[in-house]
């Protein structure tokens, strides 16, 4: 990450090169960077007609954040992650009119000047702590990048922002020194980019073989167990002998007895054939049969597997042979050749099974949305919908009559707030506030929006949307499902806005 000098260098290029440029465009090509797409002249841009474009990169990706100049815009995700959705709904066409420390830390904020006021986003650099946050003119917390859990627990959305309680780290070195102010951003983007190749190279490396050893693990251990349970085929010809021999002694084994000697005719010899003196005569005979039977489909599975399960395991030695390969030397390994490595069907099928058990399932929690606890064993058709709203607070729908119920009753709490239409049938719609009092507004409207559509009158243009918080809901005893009591509150007149609710359609957490 960058040191106090170099930070403070890249704030000076900032101020004076780019103050004045216009945001155009942002962009969130991971969940760790952001990407500023500015346009505007320069001061050196004497007599120039056209401004120029300039992609400022601030990354908080633990030990590699930074702030650097693209030379080429990123590819953005087909859904837009909130918080860039959040920038573009506020900052879109802010100037860029300061770039200062925070503190004398690393703690870079750049002010911008929207039509609704002054916001500053801050590159607050602390290694596994850092994040970007955007304020508002009381310096409040109003978007973050990364989850506050994650970073700073403290700066949670609505809280105001304080710098990091832990003193100044020093001035460090300047690795760029010998560059010009002119191609500083663009050297730093290239270092860091090179910085995070070699990281990403690593850190897949690592995967892979971890994911190699633990399949090829279980791939031995199911093996043996194949082979295992082909080996007792002598077994099964030994139930079926005793079998037989007891379908001609039945009539003489008397109740209670433990065992009964016969003799087989075919080796001239006495067989003795143990009972369970539980059972009569006719049981044990059904009961060696069950076991002759079980055991033969055993077999018959274990015969058709052991095959399979051998080129299994000499698959897996085969790609663990192809890893050794790429990273056996003290030179970084072929970053192409490892991403080719896990492209392969067999280990693309791997990792993505290791990706989703760390994700948690049922259900996948991306983008830092965690599973709350009380979910756990949950049935599906109790877990409501989860979307998210523009100020990245999550919205909860009822799924049916008994998921309203258990929704309202269970698993709100605290400040949420309930949303349902008046005077309509329809979904209880619950906004998670995480404690505030004081929702921000655009996030109430979002879960108006899917009141509505969760309702009867889902085409309208048009509605009343009842809000009340959560602790002045009440169950009526003996009501019907579905059916509750709300006191005081108040109703909010929606106008319906297509771009909202498709925004929310796409911000669904699976």
């Amino acid at each position: 990450m960058l040191s106090l000098v170099e930070l403070r260098r890249v704030r000076d290029v900032i101020s004076e090169r780019l103050a004045g440029h216009r945001l155009e465009r942002c962009i969130e090509p991971g969940d760790d960077s952001v990407v500023l797409v500015l346009y505007g002249h320069e001061a050196n841009d004497v007599g120039v007609a056209k401004g120029r474009k300039r992609l400022l990169r601030l990354s908080c990706r633990a030990e590699l954040a930074h702030v650097g100049e693209c030379q080429a815009a990123p590819s953005a995700p087909q859904n837009p992650p909130a918080f860039v959705s959040w920038l573009r709904a506020h900052l879109s066409r802010a100037r860029l009119v300061s770039a200062r420390l925070l503190g004398g830390d690393r703690q870079l904020a750049l002010g911008f000047e929207a039509a609704e006021g002054r916001f500053d986003l801050v590159l607050s650099i602390l290694g596994r702590k850092s994040n970007l946050y955007v304020l508002d003119a009381d310096a409040r917390v109003v978007a973050t990048l990364r989850a506050p859990a994650d970073t700073r627990p403290e700066l949670t959305i609505g809280s105001t922002f304080s710098p990091p309680s832990s003193r100044v780290p020093r001035e460090g070195e300047d690795r760029f020194a010998s560059i010009d102010d002119l191609g500083l951003l663009s050297h730093i983007e290239q270092h860091y980019a090179e910085a995070e190749r070699a990281h990403e190279s690593g850190e897949l490396g690592r995967q892979i073989r971890h994911v190699l050893k633990r399949e090829s693990k279980n791939a031995a251990r199911r093996l043996l167990k194949i082979e295992a349970e082909l080996a007792e085929a002598d077994q099964a010809s030994e139930l079926q002998r005793r079998g037989e021999l007891l379908k001609g002694v039945l009539g003489r084994i008397e109740s209670g007895a433990t065992e009964v000697c016969v003799r087989d005719y075919q080796s001239d010899e006495e067989v003795v054939i143990p009972l369970d003196p539980k059972l009569g005569p006719k049981q044990n005979l059904d009961a060696t049969f069950k076991r002759y039977q079980k055991l033969i489909r055993r077999l018959s599975k274990a015969g058709g597997q052991v095959d399979e399960a051998r080129v299994w395991c000499e698959r897996l030695a085969e790609l663990e042979a192809r890893l050794a390969a790429l990273t056996s030397s003290d030179d970084e390994p072929d970053s192409e050749a490892l991403c080719a490595l896990a492209e392969t069907p067999d280990l693309a099928r791997l990792l993505g099974k290791s990706r989703a058990a760390r994700s948690g399932r049922p259900l996948q929690e991306a983008d830092g949305h965690k599973l709350p606890a009380r979910w756990k064993n949950l049935p599906r058709r109790l877990q409501p919908r989860r979307y998210e709203s523009r100020d990245g607070l999550e919205i909860w729908v009822g799924r049916s009559d008994e998921g309203n119920d258990y929704l309202t009753t269970r698993l709100a709490r605290g400040n949420d707030l309930f949303f349902h239409l008046d005077g309509a049938p329809g979904s209880h719609v619950i906004l998670r506030t995480e404690g505030r009092t004081d929702p921000p507004p655009e996030s109430v409207l979002d879960a108006c929006e899917l009141a509505v559509q969760f309702s009867k009158q889902k085409n309208a243009s048009r509605a009343d949307v009842h809000v009340v918080p959560i602790k002045q809901v009440k169950k009526p005893k003996g009501a019907k499902r579905g059916l509750v009591w709300v006191t005081g509150g108040k109703s909010i007149h929606l106008r319906r806005d297509e771009k909202r609710l498709e925004r929310l359609k796409q911000s669904i957490i699976e």
